[in-house]
């Protein structure tokens, strides 16, 4: 029998990861010391939205929470284009780092100002690696082209296509690539000129379990109570799925890791 490999997902959420991310960390290093085997967290660095960037922390004597994210280079990039490719304006990490410590540790002031990153993504998962939460596991992202040429065929899927001179993910929909503006109203973008490239393609909500799960072939997942909600497990009936430990304020973020 192989050693088990146990997974999770989870997009870019929040450059102090949310809490509910933590218990995923937390949750697969128990599955591991229980079962042994591989971690490994498929980073979904595909998707777009910027609300998923949000970083909510408490302030260190009152408890008032402070939302803070990501500014963007240019509006195409925060609406539209995939987290691994919106650029991080020069000036936003110190105006950010100046009112961190109100509301963290000084050990965690000193990890953002030390963060070499200029798109959000890697951003994000350089922050999770100076906190140590990666220590140990293997990472997977959607956004690169090796996975997604490796990634069995999907029929819905999002395209990295270029617009306004920025590259953006548009939704495939009824025979054409369309951008989200609000509401029920999209932007149809002109045919392309040449059909697209495996590279340029990454999974819907409904699809990326299959998708993933062709590249990393997990024998354990581990998903919150909205994942459950959603995904297909009869596409992939041999995966366990694994709640994810319970965590308070799981919208939050995660920074009361030990010394």
């Amino acid at each position: 029998m192989s050693a088990p490999i146990i997974c999770f997902g989870q997009q870019p959420c929040g450059f102090f990861p949310r809490r509910f991310l933590a218990a995923k960390f937390f949750t697969a290093r128990r599955l591991q010391a229980e079962l042994g085997g591989e971690m490994v967290f498929f980073y979904h660095d595909s998707d777009h939205d910027p609300r998923e960037t949000q970083t909510t922390l408490r302030h260190r004597k009152t408890g008032e929470p402070l939302t803070l994210n990501f500014a963007f280079a240019s509006k195409v990039q925060r609406k539209w284009s995939p987290l691994f490719l919106k650029h991080i304006p020069p000036d936003w990490q110190a105006n950010t780092a100046r009112q961190l410590p109100a509301y963290i540790e000084a050990r965690w002031v000193d990890a953002f100002k030390h963060v070499a990153a200029t798109n959000v993504a890697n951003f994000c998962l350089e922050m999770y690696r100076a906190m140590g939460l990666l220590e140990g596991m293997r990472v997977v992202r959607s956004g690169d082209p090796a996975v997604r040429r490796a990634a069995c065929d999907v029929t819905e899927y999002f395209a990295d296509v270029p617009h306004c001179g920025e590259i953006v993910r548009a939704r495939l929909l009824n025979g054409t690539l369309r951008l989200h503006e609000g509401g029920d109203s999209h932007l149809t973008l002109p045919p392309l000129p040449a059909p697209l490239a495996k590279e340029q393609l990454s999974p819907t909500r409904d699809s990326r379990l299959r998708w993933m799960q062709s590249v990393i072939r997990c024998t354990h997942y581990i998903a919150g109570a909205g994942e459950q909600a959603y995904l297909n497990k009869a596409d992939a009936p041999e995966i366990t799925f694994v709640n994810r430990d319970p965590i308070d304020r799981s919208d939050e973020a995660y920074t009361d890791l030990p010394a």
